[in-house]
């Protein structure tokens, strides 16, 4: 499950960064998902802080199927 923020509805209140700051960081002030921590949709951590984000920024999506190798 990939996580993600929109960086238009986060005012930028870093809950995410204190709740989990293994996934998320505060940069340029606003909530951001780390670097090769999108795929962390199913971290308890992570599900807090999507239900705790006050401007709803917060989202979490199925990743796509993995391509098939060739024909």
């Amino acid at each position: 499950m990939k996580v993600s923020v929109d960086r238009d509805l986060c005012y930028g209140s870093a809950e995410c960064a204190h709740r989990a700051p293994t996934v998320f960081e505060f940069v340029d002030g606003y909530g951001v998902v780390r670097p090769g921590r999108e795929q962390a949709g199913e971290d308890p951590e992570v599900l807090e802080a999507v239900e705790k984000c006050p401007s709803q920024a917060i989202s979490i999506t199925e990743a796509p199927p993995p391509a098939p190798d060739g024909p």
